[in-house]
């Protein structure tokens, strides 16, 4: 049996266990943030009379964060099948938007790409994208993305099995998604401050929220795609008028 199994100390194990100290280091608040997340979706599915085996399948299978809170309140209401895709395809939708800029292209083999699709969450892009480019390594990013889904989906059931019977009344756990997306949007900025930017994603977010209604997180990303695109034609066309001035 023993020929069949790597040794304890070979180069491959240890370069997994250095990528994994790596991704501890650089994300592991986010991801006790994820397992806190997955806390109030276990929590939520029992207070709601659901079996808490629905927690970990919405978890794992679904795997979206905001989604699965409101599928819970959907199922709970017997909505019916067609409002449940779409309210689903309009709250992912998002997900159109980052794969143009993730960096897929550097994880190898078919099944880590395959998995590094279908654990593309909005922390996961938010952290990768924020990784120096020499960072963004296939072992690093698929580590990176294990970490959150892991943490997703141990959250879930510890919140399905103990959650309901002594953090049921605990205030807040609503809140969690929301605050982790701040921090990381602050953390971002941080890495790479940008005005225009920021503000510009502002805009797009209020002005949707007002004008778009359930729709507001497509039309605000779809504007602020625009606008990064229009931004990244004019520095272009300056850029190359500059040039053809100096030519």
């Amino acid at each position: 049996m023993s020929r069949f199994l790597p040794p304890l100390s070979s180069p491959t194990l240890q370069s997994a266990q250095r990528g994994l100290r790596l991704a501890v280091h650089r994300t592991g608040p986010v991801w006790l943030g994820m397992f806190a997340l997955g806390l109030g979706l276990g929590v939520l599915v029992t207070s709601n009379g659901l079996p808490w085996w629905l927690a970990p399948i919405l978890s794992g299978a679904v795997y979206a964060g905001s989604v699965e809170f409101l599928l819970v309140g959907m199922i709970t209401t017997a909505a019916p099948l067609s409002a449940i895709a779409l309210t689903t395809l309009l709250v992912n939708a998002r997900h159109i938007f980052y794969g143009l800029s993730f960096p897929l292209q550097r994880v190898r083999s078919g099944w880590r790409k395959l998995y590094s699709m279908y654990a593309l969450t909005d922390e996961a892009y938010v952290l990768i994208a924020n990784l120096p480019t020499s960072a963004q390594t296939s072992r690093q990013i698929v580590w990176i993305q294990a970490g959150l889904n892991l943490s997703w989906v141990s959250g879930s059931v510890a919140g399905a099995w103990a959650g309901a019977t002594w953090l049921q009344d605990v205030a807040g756990l609503d809140f969690v998604l929301t605050a982790l997306f701040i921090v990381l949007a602050i953390d971002a900025y941080r890495t790479r401050p940008d005005k225009t930017i920021a503000l510009a994603a502002l805009g797009a977010g209020g002005t949707a929220a007002v004008l778009a209604g359930d729709a507001m997180l497509l039309v605000a990303m779809g504007a602020f795609l625009i606008f990064c695109l229009a931004r990244h034609a004019l520095k272009q066309r300056i850029f190359n008028k500059n040039n053809d001035k100096k030519a």
